[in-house]
């Protein structure tokens, strides 16, 4: 991808994009860490506490946005709504993760949903997630579309696909900490191509008549 020229795309004096993809794996280390943690019986909240006590035990700096699990029919709600009430995790039943931390004053994000028991459907609908994202980041890849593009291709994909795409969840940017004060707005209304190590593609799906969705989401690099 081409160096950045949009002020959209500006970044910090501590910015290094290796860091970046340093932070990334990070990130995902601690999810691939607490996942198979996550166990029926036990609470949202409880899955939180479990991430926030493993980044830590990881050597965070800090968090940048709230550490978000979602649970069976909260997996239906965007990052800005709350949960409802305190679920406990189900024998079949479906979650995801959403951890946006910062290490080494870079910022990783990355979520992604799993499913405990054997509920075909769900599985489907968390593999679903990770299918999608993966054919919308190598259409980035492979046109050098806009942002906006992007998320016309993730709608039509998912309709094909047999899914609902939550259009309320458009991708954002990160940098080194923090990005928020490059107002960048959503990748989905980012009228040029992202560039690497800049953008956070996100895919929230659901399913098309249970109360239940799948989220995934990574660095664009």
């Amino acid at each position: 991808m081409s160096t950045a020229t949009s002020p959209k795309e500006a970044v910090g004096s501590k910015y290094v994009k290796e860091r970046m993809q340093a932070a990334r794996e990070r990130t995902w280390e601690v999810i691939e860490r607490v996942a198979p943690r996550i166990v029926p019986g036990m609470r949202e909240s409880e899955a939180v506490a479990l991430c926030t006590a493993e980044m830590k035990a990881l050597g965070m700096d800090r968090i940048w946005h709230p550490t978000i699990v979602r649970f069976g029919e909260n997996t239906l709600r965007i990052f800005k709504e709350r949960s409802v009430g305190d679920p406990v995790l189900q024998a079949n039943d479906i979650f995801f993760l959403d951890l946006g931390v910062v290490w080494d004053a870079h910022e990783g994000d990355s979520g992604a949903t799993f499913v405990v028991g054997d509920d075909a459907e769900m599985q489907a609908c968390a593999a679903a997630a990770k299918t999608l994202f993966d054919e919308v980041e190598q259409h980035w890849r492979t046109t050098g579309s806009a942002g906006t593009a992007l998320y016309a291709f993730a709608e039509e994909r998912a309709q094909a696909l047999g899914w609902r795409l939550n259009l309320d969840i458009k991708g954002h940017r990160v940098s080194d900490f923090p990005h928020a004060i490059y107002r960048a707005g959503d990748l989905g209304d980012f009228d040029a191509c992202p560039n690497t190590g800049l953008w956070i593609l996100e895919i929230q799906i659901a399913h098309p008549t249970k109360p239940y969705g799948a989220f995934y989401e990574d660095l664009l690099v």
